[in-house]
């Protein structure tokens, strides 16, 4: 049987960091506070990001980044929620490998949700950026063009960075929350 005293305090702290950062949302509750937390920090991120490759910073004003914050947090949590986010799991549940495997699960979530909320996000910014100011170029050439820098920055941003982040975060917060309501009945 295993016990924390077997290891040395560095062990014991990465063993609780990886299964903190191994947590997924079991109730829809939790799957509500996660989809939130991932969609504040992705979409705060990925905001900047485009706003720098664009060379806008500076040239839009703090309530207009504010407002495309706003605006882009509720599309992305809206399309992660009802479209993107179901069948991320469909696809991830019919893949043929041990789901019993949560890195394999956490990881091919995660693959699938980037590739579907850079395509739906990226059209969504195509269309922000044509109503407002215009394309340079064509719509189909600025959306692919858009999507493949979106892909290549958001991709190692949410399995190496956000992933991580709010997985802890959701663990320490929300998941601890429910297991101390649940301990005190």
């Amino acid at each position: 049987m295993f016990t924390y005293e077997d290891l040395s305090t560095n062990a014991i702290i990465t063993k609780v960091l990886k299964e903190r950062m191994m947590e997924m949302p079991t109730t829809k509750k939790e799957s509500f506070y996660f989809g939130l937390m991932m969609c504040a920090g992705m979409v705060v991120v990925m905001t900047f990001y485009n706003l720098i490759i664009n060379d806008l910073i500076g040239e839009i004003p703090l309530k207009g980044i504010l407002l495309q914050l706003l605006l882009g947090f509720i599309v992305a949590f809206l399309i992660e929620s009802f479209i993107v986010g179901p069948v991320a799991q469909k696809l991830t549940l019919s893949l043929p490998f041990d789901k019993s495997k949560k890195l394999f699960v956490i990881l091919s979530i995660s693959f699938f949700m980037v590739i579907g909320m850079v395509l739906c996000m990226s059209l969504y910014g195509v269309v922000t950026a044509f109503l407002s100011n215009g394309l340079e170029e064509s719509f189909v050439k600025s959306y692919i063009t858009i999507a493949s820098r979106n892909f290549i920055f958001a991709l190692p941003l949410q399995l190496l960075i956000m992933g991580p982040i709010v997985r802890y975060l959701f663990t320490k917060f929300v998941k601890s929350q429910r297991m101390m309501k649940s301990s005190s009945l």
